[in-house]
């Protein structure tokens, strides 16, 4: 099961005691900015939760998967990279 904007803005609200209106806003606000922190920074770290980075994957080459003789370039591209800290992952250790 994923988890929408949505629904994290109606546990938010739940939560906290807000209107659904006020959490949605607070939760978008909340990626907006780490979106633009990204952007600029490159590396967001949340004590407790994890650290996202971007990363530029190398260039590479592939296989069509049409013509598999053929290769194709898979051009170098930066990505987003999500370390889990030292609390959530033990927390994911134990329901594992």
């Amino acid at each position: 099961m994923s988890l929408t904007k949505r629904e994290i803005a109606k546990k938010v609200a739940d939560k906290i005691g807000a209107t659904q209106t006020d959490a949605a806003a607070a939760v978008q606000a909340t990626f907006d900015i780490m979106v633009e922190e990204l952007a600029n920074c490159g590396h967001i770290e949340l004590r407790g939760f994890g650290v996202f980075e971007i990363k530029t994957r190398k260039q590479s080459v592939g296989r069509n998967p049409r013509k598999p003789q053929d290769t194709v370039v898979i051009p170098a591209r930066k990505i987003v990279k999500f370390r889990a800290g030292k609390e959530l992952a033990a927390i994911l250790e134990k329901k594992a």
